[in-house]
């Protein structure tokens, strides 16, 4: 199958071409066709196999038929759980309406909204946006979403964990009834299916990763060790490596920023990001990070999700995930575009139930080596029990209490307790 079979306008073929893409990605050539007829959808594809051009591709002409009037309305929406994704997606609009009489923009939190609120007024076509800054936006008057004809829920599964739900529902009451709708999430999780019952109408499915499935060429590597080692060997590894462009998961912020100063002061370039950090500090980190100028990413799973990063050669697990998914999900970011990837895992005694909840949900046997000169002690504390995805509607942008509150793009990250007594000013 091509691109030219599939009925897209020599306008989106051109852009196509430009970009210098030739044979469709597996969700591309199974979605673009259902979508161009107007169906709904429910698609499982995880970052990276080509989802976005495979829903931007097909709204995009569905919107061009229709000429565009002299105040643009807010036509198609695109909902999704975090800046950089949000960023990304608009990039992928922007690139492929090269040739279009279309205009879209993007908005989230952690910068001013001026500048967002007058390209809004001016008058676009398609609204790329987290849940908080858009009903932020909503509430004022300075938007409206009466004349959505599509709606796009892009990484459904991690809005939920994020305790986004609560601010979904407040969305679609804010819709048309009649509307397109596509939902894309890396997982079928039960709570993902009652979300889908309750926005598709007869539904397409595509499955196009299944959640177990790992990067062939992903070369898996876990060291047993004392966590408290665990900051000395990873800078062992990365100077007797000499890795560049390492991407690093921690659990916590707080943990990402801790880590982060210590490899700069050992003389490894790095840089942390997570919710707390402002747009700018990400934009300029990711940047450094590509650009080769900074050595190591340290990341938490909530701020990595939409980062576009090709051919990464190393990930590293300096914690392991309690959800097993995470992990696929977190590897799948190397071993990219034909290359081979390393994926490193540092694994504590309390870790070690994790390790077993991974190796379930890939139906094999993870070899676990001691990592020499940080021998582990004997003595292994009990281990937690690894836990499936969960769905977490108590926080988002309306808060919650404890370690129950939600995240959202500006704010703490999943699973993070405050350690404060006061509810402290959230940004979007």
């Amino acid at each position: 199958m091509t691109f030219q079979s599939m009925g897209l306008s020599d306008a989106l073929l051109k852009a196509i071409s430009k970009k210098g893409y030739t044979t469709p990605s597996p969700i591309q050539a199974q979605a673009i066709q259902p979508l161009l007829e107007g169906r709904d959808m429910l698609a499982s594809a995880q970052t990276g196999t080509g989802k976005t051009a495979g829903f931007t591709l097909p709204m995009l002409q569905l919107l061009a038929k229709k000429p565009a009037t002299y105040h643009r309305k807010i036509r198609a929406l695109v909902l999704t759980p975090t800046r950089e994704l949000a960023a990304q997606v608009q990039q992928n609009v922007i690139d492929y309406s090269l040739y279009l009489d279309i205009k879209s923009t993007v908005i989230f939190g952690g910068v001013k909204q001026g500048a967002q609120v007058k390209i809004l007024k001016a008058g676009i076509d398609i609204l790329v946006a987290t849940p908080g800054r858009l009903l932020d936006l909503e509430n004022q008057g300075l938007l409206s979403l009466r004349d959505i004809e599509i709606l796009v829920l892009d990484e459904a599964d991690r809005m939920l964990d994020m305790g986004f739900l609560r601010d979904i529902k407040r969305v679609l009451s804010l819709l048309p009834a009649k509307r397109q709708n596509l939902l894309f999430s890396a997982t079928f999780s039960r709570e993902i299916k009652n979300l889908s019952n309750s926005i598709l109408n007869n539904p397409i499915t595509i499955e196009i990763s299944p959640e177990i499935t790992t990067a062939e060429k992903v070369n898996q590597t876990l060291y047993h060790l004392n966590k408290k080692d665990k900051a000395a060997f990873t800078i062992q590894l990365i100077k007797e490596g000499n890795w560049s462009q390492v991407l690093i998961f921690m659990r916590t912020k707080h943990g990402a920023n801790k880590l982060a100063q210590k490899l700069d002061k050992s003389g490894v370039q790095a840089a942390a990001i997570h919710g707390n950090k402002s747009q700018n500090a990400r934009t300029q980190a990711l940047a450094g990070f590509k650009a080769g100028k900074i050595r190591v990413l340290v990341a938490t799973d909530i701020a990595a999700r939409g980062l576009d990063i090709p051919l990464l050669p190393y990930v590293m697990n300096y914690e392991l995930p309690n959800v097993p998914e995470d992990y696929v999900h977190r590897i799948g970011r190397t071993g990219r575009a034909g290359e081979s990837g390393d994926a490193i895992s540092l694994v504590s005694h309390e870790e070690m139930s994790y390790v077993k909840g991974i190796e379930k949900l890939l139906g094999e046997t993870l070899p676990l080596r001691i990592a020499k000169g940080f021998e582990p002690s004997a003595e292994a504390p009990p281990a937690p029990k690894p836990q499936g995805r969960q769905q977490n509607n108590r926080g988002g942008r309306h808060g919650g209490r404890g370690n129950s509150r939600g995240t959202n793009p500006g704010g703490s990250d999943a699973g993070e307790k405050k350690k404060t007594g006061f509810k402290p000013r959230r940004r979007y």
